[in-house]
């Protein structure tokens, strides 16, 4: 089972993270003038995080979730305040090593399920102790 090297990132609301935002939409096939000035600025905390005390940022060592666009150094940000829905995205805690997963029920039994086929899922039973720490809401990737 590939782990999560979990590092952790508390949400600070106190500080404003304002970036310069353009109005308006870009397209991604044909190109359309483009203007040539800032609107306005936006706080990424206010747009990526709903609900500050229960959000975290974590970062992901890995690539068992890379067909769900989470790859090896990917920021996921996590509220643990969300309650798991068929096909969310969750950070688990089993047996004591955490890892990002979706569950899955197959046949009255339960799974933990990736999103490469290069691994298996692992199968839950009476003797797994499993958390739900999060749900994953973003993801962030570097693009280099």
């Amino acid at each position: 089972m590939e782990s999560l090297k979990l590092k952790i990132y508390k949400y600070d609301s106190g500080k404003k993270l304002l970036v310069p935002f353009i109005e308006g939409k870009i397209p991604a096939g044909f190109p359309s003038p483009a203007q040539d000035y800032l609107e306005d600025k936006i706080d990424l905390n206010e747009q990526l995080i709903k609900h500050p005390a229960s959000t975290f940022i974590i970062k992901v060592i890995g690539d068992s979730m890379i067909e769900e666009g989470i790859c090896n150094k990917s920021f996921l940000i996590v509220d643990r305040s969300l309650e798991y829905k068929k096909n969310s995205i969750a950070v688990v805690n089993i047996n004591g090593d955490y890892t990002v997963k979706k569950i899955e029920k197959k046949s009255n039994k339960f799974f933990l399920v990736g999103a490469n086929k290069n691994f298996a899922p692992i199968e839950l039973n009476e003797e797994t102790e499993l958390l739900i720490f999060g749900i994953v809401t973003w993801v962030l990737n570097p693009k280099y």
